[in-house]
Parts: C-alpha cells; structure tokens; sequence
C-alpha cells in the first residue's frame, strides 16, 4: 500500500542530507565536543558550524543561539529563566490562548508560584493587536505569544509587541514560540527578544532545537556550564550537526501551490485556517463525522494525518475552541500538513479517500 504522510506539523521525516550529517559526526565527531584534545576541538567547529548555520537562518549572530532538546525544554527554559530574572520588576506575565501546551503548562506553574497571568483571547486568524496591547503593564515581565499556530496555521503579525511594550514603560522580554514559522514564513528577528525553534519540523531529526536569546535569563540546567551556562549538558553533536544539515537543505517553493491545490481540492468542506495561514497546514471539518473515525479510516488508506496537536492525543482542541469554533466543527476537525514532499496526487487520493469515509461511515452510524 502506498503511503501517505500527511501530518508534518507533527513532526517530518528527517531527510537524506540530515541523516548523512548525523551519521558523519557519529563516525567522525564522536569526542565530547567540551573535550581539550584535537578530537574534542574538531568536534566543537562541526557544533560551531551548524550554530553559525541556525543563526543564518535566523539573520542573526551566533552566539545568540543555544541548542537544547527541542521546543519543550527551550520554552520552558525561556519563560522560567526570564520570570527568574525579572521578578524583582513584577510578576505579571501575558500570554495566548491558543499557546502550545509546553508554554501554557510552565505559565500556569508560574501563576501557582504567585504570578499574575492574562491570556490574550484569539480568533482563526490569531492574535488581535489592540488586545494583546491593552494585556501589557508596566509590571509585566513576560509577553509570550506564538507565531504560527501549530493547528490551523494562523499567523500573528507581532512585529508591534516590543515597541508596545517600551512605550508601557516596561522591561518585559518578548517572547515567540516560532517552532512551526521557522524557515516556513518570514521572521524579522530584530522583533523578538527570545525565540523557539525545532529541527523535526523541517525534516530534521528529533531531540534537538535551539533558542535565541538577546536578553539575560536564569538557567533552567545547572550542571557543566557548557553553552556559556546557559544551557548545561553534554553537547549533542550528532543532533546539532542534522539539524544544522537540515536547515541547509530545506525547500518550500512548491508548498504554496500545494496549499492552494489542497484548499481547491477541499472547499467543500469546512475549512478552519484562515486563508493568509501558514502554507504548511490546512485545518478542515468533515461534518457529520467524527474526527477520529476519520484518522482512522485514512489509516486504513496509508493516508495519515492528524486531529490536531500531536501533544493533544485525542482531547478536544481547545485551540480552536479558543478561536471560537462550535463544537460539532471542532469534533469534526483533522489538520493536514504539508512538506516539500507532498504532491497534487497524494491530495486527489486523499479526497477520494474521505469522499469514500463519508459514504462508509455515515451508514455505520
């Protein structure tokens, strides 16, 4: 049965270059990269190099990227090293609504911890201006809104959050989980203070991502000091050199065309991104259906994608709960999501297939 992969937002396969890279580095650069010895030095310039090849990507110097071990453990270190930090200067911290879980959970330890949190309200089409700066206070410390929206691909135009913030008269860090906008849509860095990025969302392997920090925060690891303190542990060579290998390689020239075909292809169903969303995912409600059903009846096709967040395993997306979609259209929602590999074929067999899962399991009902 041929296979089709369709849920990339999720995570990509890691392609070829990235494979090679991190096979090279494991049979070459396998010395502890901290290590004062020529091997050690000769692994340390293959981690320099790929830390040279993400801050490109970023527009920006390289000693403000830091490798950790994907999305999770950057957000969290982002938001509980900048509370640290700047508590002395409040304890006010905003946020979105339609926020990745791993930056809602570490906020809602926050509020545990005695700080206040205001969650900025949200549409299909993301983040409102006027509501995410009548959120800021001259005590907030922490504004940490993403850019593209992991389930229905809405993009937020922030570029205005850091000027907003100075003229409040505050000393709050902007902060951007941008795991899904990296590489996929344009990122002026000189808008962000801090910043998340991944490398298995652009076909690079997982277990691997990075930061980039403008500001001073506390560390989340203590340990070796290795990354100037700011993020301890053994370096992991051979996931920074396929990540870096990724970045080199990526190509999304055709993902428009596809995004266009696929909305083309689908318009009689109900579609929940926006039509200015990011490219490389399409959210849409066969209703009538479960969504689950629908996942599963794909499987059966080698057709896979998903019913939103991966993290969400099966819940009902508050996501698009928060966007104000009712609830029949949320329990009929799958997201598709696109990579460079995708064609208008794998589209025409996926149409076919739910045209055939609502002839199939309507009657089961």
């Amino acid at each position: 049965m041929r296979e089709i992969y369709l849920d990339n937002a999720a995570t990509t396969k890691p392609c070829e270059e990235a494979v090679s890279a991190m096979v090279d580095a494991m049979q070459k650069n396998y010395a502890n990269p901290s290590a004062l010895h020529l091997l050690g030095l000769q692994s340390e310039d293959a981690v320099n190099f790929a830390k040279k090849t993400v801050a490109n990507a970023l527009n920006t110097n390289s000693n403000n990227i830091y490798f950790t071990s994907g999305g999770t453990e950057s957000n969290n270190t982002l938001i509980f090293g900048t509370a640290k930090k700047l508590s002395r200067s409040g304890k006010h911290i905003v946020t979105g609504a339609i926020e990745h879980p791993s930056v809602l959970e570490p906020i809602k330890e926050l509020e545990k911890q005695g700080y206040e949190i205001t969650i900025v309200p949200a549409s299909v089409n993301g983040y409102n201006k006027e509501d995410v700066i009548n959120a800021i206070r001259e005590d907030t410390i922490l504004v940490s809104l993403m850019t593209v929206n992991n389930e229905n691909g809405a993009i937020s135009d922030l570029s205005f959050v850091k000027k907003a913030i100075k003229e409040k008269g505050s000393k709050a860090l902007f902060h951007s989980d941008c795991v899904q906008a990296f590489l996929k849509t344009q990122i002026d860095i000189n808008n962000y203070d801090l910043l998340t990025v991944s490398s298995h969302k652009i076909a690079g392997p997982k277990g691997i991502g990075a930061m980039y920090i403008s500001a001073d925060i506390k560390p989340l690891l203590y340990g070796g000091g290795q990354q100037k303190g700011v993020r301890s542990g053994t370096i992991f060579t051979e996931l920074i050199c396929g990540f870096a290998a990724a970045v080199s390689a990526f190509n999304g020239k055709e993902i428009a065309e596809i995004n266009a075909y696929a909305r083309e292809k689908l318009k009689e169903y109900k579609l929940n991104s926006p039509s200015n969303a990011s490219n490389y995912i399409l959210n849409l409600s066969v209703c009538g259906l479960k969504s689950e059903n629908v996942l599963h009846f794909l499987e059966t096709k080698g057709i896979y994608i998903s019913t939103g967040s991966a993290c969400a395993k099966g819940a009902k997306s508050y996501v698009l709960k928060a966007m104000g979609i009712d609830d029949n259209i949320i329990d009929s929602a799958i997201r598709i999501s696109f990579s460079n590999a995708t064609t208008t074929e794998e589209i025409d067999v996926l149409y076919e297939a739910l045209k055939e899962a609502e002839r199939i399991l309507v009657k089961r009902k």
